[in-house]
């Protein structure tokens, strides 16, 4: 058996280090924006890194909200906004906007669920 010494930190990347050091991401991806990746953008998001990899898998076949590709990466939300703002940029993701166009008050509904369903997670 290999007995080589484990860092118990384990795979620890610092957020500011798996979006190079910006915080804001290129442009304004609501919460609730549903995302999706085809099978041809999953292909070409290997090349891309392994955490653009793995959201473009979470997103295919099944439409996720940018909160919920946070919560199945384990990403902190600040690191996934940016890489997913990058991906839709680099046309590895295709963004579907949730938001209802009548007003604040039904956008204040639709971030309710979303909250709820991330607690139920």
């Amino acid at each position: 058996m290999d007995q080589r010494r484990v860092d118990p930190r384990g795979a620890l990347v610092r957020p500011y280090a798996v979006t190079r050091g910006r915080t804001e991401p290129r442009q304004d991806i609501a919460l609730e924006a549903v995302l999706t990746a085809s099978l041809t953008q999953v292909a070409e998001s290997r090349f891309a890194g392994h955490d653009k990899h793995r959201i473009a898998t979470v997103c295919e076949g099944r439409a996720q909200s940018l909160a919920e590709i946070a919560a199945y990466t384990r990403m902190p939300l600040g690191v996934a906004r940016v890489l997913v703002a990058d991906m839709v940029a680099e046309s590895l993701l295709t963004l579907h906007t949730a938001a209802p166009a009548e007003g604040f008050e039904e956008r204040m509904e639709l971030l309710g669920r979303v909250l709820s369903g991330l607690r139920r997670l």
